[in-house]
């Protein structure tokens, strides 16, 4: 699986793996061209330094990952777990024992090249992402929102882009989510703020889908999904992901 990583990154992205420390030759450092940061670390552990049974060695990647919600879901999937040897809270190790799925490995490195990567070739890199967003009926009446129109404003989430994919969760008394939109445009000046909700910009919204409350309800998340909180935009698990998307 180590070769088959070089391979990916050296045809997507033209970068040859570098070995900084003589000492550790089975470690190799991927970087970009023009900030020279990391975006991949390859190495061989012990596997009890990892929290695994055994001592004998393991190749591992290291991955940036710049959600931290996005994060703490992936360490919940098999082969990926904190960062070994690097922060924690922006880092994390999969393993390349053929435990994750070479496809799911790839991903992993793309959105790691993407969270490195300048400001100006991530704007390039970024591609639609999928995010579960909190609607509170207490403060807006979302329950009949899309009655009248297939399209409506609403209060823009950080890191969110046009095109991306919002799955609204409407709170307590519903606690489920309700329904798909697509993000088609973004940065629409607004300003509004009370003891209960700030907005500095808005973001336009079409409904794609909804689903029935029992369909996807908080404790379906919670038992099925490993969501226990929705308190502001967050990414979703895969799995999460392909049941909203079944017909």
């Amino acid at each position: 699986m180590r070769q088959e990583v070089y391979g990916y990154i050296k045809k997507k992205y033209g970068v040859l793996p570098e070995y900084p420390w003589r000492d550790l030759d089975a470690s190799a450092v991927f970087r970009h061209e023009d900030n020279h940061k990391w975006f991949a670390l390859v190495m061989d552990v012990r596997k009890n330094r990892l929290g695994l049974p055994g001592e004998d060695s393991i190749d591992v990647v290291n991955l940036k990952v710049d959600d931290p919600f996005f994060r703490d879901v992936l360490i919940r999937e098999q082969g990926i777990m904190p960062a070994y040897h690097m922060n924690k809270q922006h880092w994390i190790t999969v393993l390349l024992d053929g435990t994750v799925e070479p496809e799911r490995v790839y991903e992993l490195i793309d959105r790691s090249f993407a969270a490195t990567a300048s400001r100006k070739k991530q704007e390039k890199l970024r591609q639609p992402k999928e995010w579960l967003v909190p609607a509170n009926p207490k403060y807006y009446d979302i329950g009949h929102a899309f009655d009248k129109k297939e399209e409506i404003d609403w209060k823009q989430g950080s890191g969110i882009k046009a095109g991306d994919t919002v799955f609204l969760y409407v709170a307590a008394p519903v606690s489920a989510i309700l329904y798909q939109c697509k993000v088609t445009e973004t940065n629409i000046p607004y300003r509004y703020e009370d003891e209960n909700l700030s907005i500095k910009a808005l973001m336009r919204i079409k409904l794609l889908r909804r689903y029935r409350p029992e369909q996807f309800s908080f404790s379906k998340l919670k038992e099925e999904y490993g969501i226990y909180a929705v308190r502001g935009p967050r990414g979703i698990p895969n799995s999460l992901s392909a049941a909203l998307k079944k017909p």
